[in-house]
């Protein structure tokens, strides 16, 4: 399945949503920035940064695995609330001049990106199960009109 294809089409997998694929684009570029910090920082912002970056897709992936609206909104906050942990936390390690300034500056945009999009991401769901029920409905009732329920 193409890029295109999977944008016009039900997620069938979290693996498909491309807040899902940012998010995982995010904890990579995390993964290589902290990879810069000083070793006194293993344990404390490299640590909670990566903890951060990992919890993003982790929650989109929950969430969509629920099957339940209200919990696939709910995890879906989780993630957007763990993103706005990790931008606070990138911001510190820019202030502390820490890390690469290119992976830095990649990880803030990718970060706020995967927020503006954890948002629209439950709706857009909910949005193609409406389609797919009308379509259904629609299929459904065309065929009774071309084939209609036996009299007896």
């Amino acid at each position: 399945m193409t890029p295109s294809s999977m944008a016009n089409s039900k997620a069938q997998s979290f693996r498909d949503l491309k807040v899902w694929q940012r998010s995982m684009e995010l904890t990579i570029a995390t993964h290589r920035l902290t990879k810069g910090f000083p070793r006194e920082e293993v344990f404390a912002l490299t640590s909670q940064m990566r903890r951060s970056a990992v919890s993003v897709p982790s929650n989109i992936a929950e969430g969509f695995g629920r099957m339940n609206r209200r919990e696939l909104k709910h995890f879906f906050l989780i993630a957007r609330a763990s993103n706005c942990e990790l931008q606070t936390q990138l911001e510190i390690a820019s202030l502390l001049g820490m890390g690469d300034p290119s992976l830095l500056d990649q990880s803030v945009a990718l970060s706020h990106e995967v927020g503006k999009n954890a948002l629209r991401a439950p709706g857009s769901i909910e949005d193609q199960e409406r389609l797919t029920t009308v379509s259904l409905i629609l299929c459904l009732s065309a065929s009774l009109i071309h084939c209609p329920l036996e009299q007896t």
